[in-house]
């Protein structure tokens, strides 16, 4: 199986800063209001959460109360557009109406609390051209579990340079389960559109939320995983 060499690898996206930092940042933009989670509780919680958890760990409010759809719209991304700056909003893909409908899989332990912490993510650049079902196995292997999807996005908001040009993350933490129990192909993941097709030109350099196939390989994506989570 082809993969990217280590050496052609961008640097890792840079430490993540205090979780009351990421509590104050998440309030400040309006991810987070009285209609979600009582401001000063998400700092209590973060606080509390910052004496326990490793440095570089991420702040998540539990997707009962931010599901990926309301999360997504709040990710930002300066585009470059006719040589100049331009601000670009996070978007879901139009065909992934039931986006709020992706789980977390057997062995992904989501923590029970309305907010948690994350240790500090991993891209999963060494297996960028790797199928998730290539990936899950390897990152089970490693002691480390992949994010969900609501995880990744938390991310992708508070750390925008975690999604880089030709190098993003799928998050197979997520999936749909259907009816009869078996699982539906498409695997969720966050990268940067193009601005061609159905995403429309206007969001050229986007952050995006979107699926691949559950044994495609993407040399542009990796997995993201971690190796706890803490409440």
């Amino acid at each position: 199986m082809s993969t990217a060499s280590p050496a052609t690898l961008p640097a890792a996206p840079r430490t993540l800063p205090p979780l009351t930092a990421q509590a104050d940042l998440l309030v400040s933009r309006g991810v987070v209001g009285p209609d979600v989670l009582a401001p000063d509780a998400l700092r209590s919680a973060a606080a509390g959460l910052e004496a326990t958890a490793p440095d570089g760990a991420l702040l998540v409010v539990h997707p009962r109360l931010l599901p990926p759809s309301a999360l997504a719209g709040h990710l930002r991304r300066t585009a470059t557009v006719r040589r100049r700056p331009v601000e670009r909003a996070g978007f879901v893909v139009v065909d992934m109406p039931d986006v709020d409908e992706f789980a977390p899989v057997p062995g992904v332990d989501v923590p029970d609390a309305d907010v948690y912490a994350v240790a500090a993510p991993d891209r999963g650049d060494d297996m960028a051209n790797w199928s998730p079902e290539e990936a899950a196995p390897e990152i089970a292997g490693r002691g480390s579990s992949p994010l969900t999807l609501a995880e990744g996005i938390h991310w992708a908001l508070q750390a925008p340079a975690a999604l880089e040009r030709n190098l993003c993350f799928m998050t197979i933490g997520s999936r749909l389960r259907r009816a009869d129990g078996t699982y539906d192909a498409r695997t969720p993941a966050v990268w940067i559109s193009n601005g061609t097709g159905r995403d429309g030109s206007e969001r050229r350099g986007a952050p995006k939320v979107g699926w691949c196939w559950w044994r495609n390989r993407h040399t542009w994506l990796g997995f993201a995983s971690t190796s706890a989570r803490t409440s």
